[in-house]
């Protein structure tokens, strides 16, 4: 009987042994093949980026930055393309962030858990994968056609506007749900009301994820061609649209809202599809200036993030 026991012993042993070297090699080789992965996406983004720029590095300079669309490459600027995109940036912006994290509070903090909020919160899951040209679709019957806003400024960003509304929200949430159930009872503790403890201690402390997932959001929307596409954006514009700021009382005016527009993505799509060699060239400086634009604004917002981070801690 001792032997028989020993020898079930010696059989445990041995499998554990055997269990333990093949986690190990499990462990070994999936970070073997996650480092491939990561090495590979790397090198082939990195080739991208070079070729973009020993294609595009040329053409860039003042000239470029500041002259109109042309049909002639070497005369060709993107003026209309960049100030474009950054009126679109900063209107979607505008909308889609107090809108996102104003709907994603009050789900996770105020909702109460029915039917309703299961509906809602299953549809706002479906719109974050739905194709942007649906969005455009959408943007063109209710925005350009039902609001009579024409395929202006503002009917391109409200339609980016939605597109990444979705994203915002469901990463406002989960900021929101990793906060410790402990900051909001210390706070109530001190008599502070649902609302106080909202603002001045759940919101300030999600607002890292809050940052990451609407860097993310305007990362996406700053790329996308076929939602203005279609709803009408233009793909040569030789004007600006008109300037918020005015001389005449209350200095301020909205009317450059309602001007026609172009952004870069279009802009680059336009000159990639036409035959002249310049045009290449042009279409490659113009993916250069919309990566410059897209790490300036990433950038701000890893900055905010970064300081909402030093202020916060639990």
């Amino acid at each position: 009987m001792n032997r028989e026991t020993e020898g079930q012993r010696g059989k445990g042993a041995e499998g554990q042994r055997v269990r333990r070297a093949l986690n190990k090699f499990y462990d070994k080789a999936f970070t073997v093949i996650g480092l491939l992965a990561t090495l590979i996406g790397l090198a082939v983004l990195l080739t991208l980026l070079i070729d973009v720029f020993m294609d595009g590095a040329s053409r860039l300079g003042w000239q470029f930055l500041t002259s109109y669309p042309s049909r002639k490459p070497e005369q060709a600027g993107i003026l209309s393309a960049w100030v474009g995109t950054a009126w679109v940036m900063a209107l979607t912006f505008i909308i889609a962030f107090p809108l996102g994290v104003a709907a994603a509070v009050y789900l996770e903090e105020y909702s109460k858990k029915n039917w309703l909020r299961d509906f809602i919160e299953i549809n706002i899951a479906n719109l974050a994968g739905v194709p942007s040209i649906i969005y455009g679709l959408l943007g063109l019957g209710l925005f350009v056609r039902a609001l009579s806003l024409d395929r202006s400024v503002i009917s391109g960003a409200a339609t980016l506007a939605l597109l990444v509304l979705p994203i915002i929200i469901l990463s406002t949430r989960e900021a929101l749900k990793a906060i410790p159930s402990s900051i909001r009872e210390a706070s109530y503790a001190l008599g502070a009301s649902k609302w106080q403890t909202i603002r001045h201690q759940v919101l300030p402390a999600a607002m890292p994820g809050i940052l990451t997932g609407t860097i993310l959001a305007m990362s996406r929307a700053i790329g996308e061609t076929a939602p203005l596409i279609t709803i009408g954006a233009l793909t040569y514009v030789a004007f600006l649209p008109a300037s918020p700021i005015s001389t005449e009382f209350p200095f301020i005016t909205l009317r450059g809202l309602l001007d026609a527009f172009s952004v870069l993505p279009i802009q680059i799509f336009n000159w990639v599809s036409r035959p002249q060699k310049g045009f290449f060239t042009n279409a490659a400086a113009g993916i250069i200036v919309l990566l410059i634009i897209t790490f300036l604004m990433n950038g701000i917002a890893v900055w905010l993030r970064h300081k909402y981070q030093k202020k916060v801690r639990w």
